[in-house]
């Protein structure tokens, strides 16, 4: 069989895949990630806006939260579109620059997420660990810093990943595992030696989430070791509380991520529609529960959400 590429008068497509075995009940079954989606998006977008409105949550803290939120709500914006499209409206067919894309702002937008949550570890650590020096360190200048080296680190790293992708050829049947494009699934069609962007891919985990989950564990073991030298209970336990929200949002976005890992290296016997679903959740579970757990567990925040949703009752 000939290889294909991009180069071609017609451009290459690619095929999603929603949920193997139940493509019947797919329709039912988008009933669930929809509702999903609806909470990501506005839990989020209100995340963000009570954050912009409100002078008092001009703060460090809820600057990051806000980058989370941002982050958040991009995640699920880039596969909403297929996801839906595919459960919904059959709508398979992707081409291959469209699904570079989308390869790029998901993974990209999923690094991000690490590099934020490591943002926020170090937040809480100096505001644990050197409280007087707080607003000093983190000015908003500093702030703006973090959040561009983030998007620069990203992009610096997924610029290869996207151009060696490119350069492959496919010329096996170029059906996608996922109802979105993710690397590892592109790559694997390729009938070109892809031993290159095998590398870069894992280049790329490891200066990122590689990186990230190490730095975000040795701050905490530093603020637990600070908690500990407060001489009161009551100090220890109000210290520990400004970390509950982030230590939260760390294992919702990690143990999915290595659980998925796992699943997908060892669960060969498992039937195909359980990888699809649970890879399909497992992406939404951190949009979706982290504004839900910042709203339930910061108080600031909270007090925000109810007095807008009272302000909003009011004009009606």
């Amino acid at each position: 069989m000939l290889p294909l590429n991009n180069t071609n008068a017609q451009p290459l497509t690619f095929f999603l895949t929603g949920i193997p075995g139940l493509r019947a009940a797919q329709v039912w079954i988008s009933i669930p990630f929809c509702l999903l989606y609806v909470i990501a998006l506005s839990g989020n977008s209100m995340i963000l806006f009570v954050v912009l409105r409100e002078r008092n949550l001009h703060e460090p803290m809820y600057y990051f939260l806000s980058m989370l939120s941002a982050t958040d709500l991009s995640l699920s914006l880039c596969t909403l579109s297929t996801t839906l499209g595919v459960f919904w409206f059959e709508a398979r067919g992707i081409t291959l620059n469209a699904c570079i894309a989308q390869m790029f702002f998901l993974h990209g937008f999923t690094f991000m997420e690490s590099g934020v949550l490591l943002a926020m570890a170090f937040d809480r650590f100096v505001a644990i660990c050197d409280p007087l020096r707080y607003t000093t360190i983190l000015t908003n200048a500093r702030i703006a810093q973090i959040g561009m080296s983030i998007l620069i680190r990203n992009i610096a790293v997924m610029l290869p990943v996207v151009l060696f992708v490119k350069k492959l050829s496919f010329c096996r049947a170029v059906v996608l595992s996922h109802s979105y494009c993710y690397h590892v699934d592109l790559i694997q069609l390729s009938c070109t030696d892809n031993r290159i962007n095998n590398i870069l891919g894992l280049f790329a985990i490891f200066s990122t989430t590689g990186f990230d989950c190490p730095c975000i564990l040795l701050s905490y073991v530093l603020i637990i070791r600070s908690v500990l030298s407060i001489a009161s209970s009551e100090g220890r336990q109000k210290a520990f509380n400004t970390c509950i929200s982030h230590i939260s949002a760390v294992a919702i976005f990690y143990i999915p991520l290595i659980s998925l890992s796992f699943v997908r290296r060892y669960g060969h016997s498992a039937p195909p529609f359980v990888h699809t679903i649970m890879a399909n959740v497992f992406l939404l579970i951190p949009p979706v529960l982290n504004p839900i757990i910042y709203s339930v567990k910061t108080k600031q925040i909270r007090k925000a959400i109810v007095k807008v949703l009272i302000q909003k009752q009011q004009q009606i």
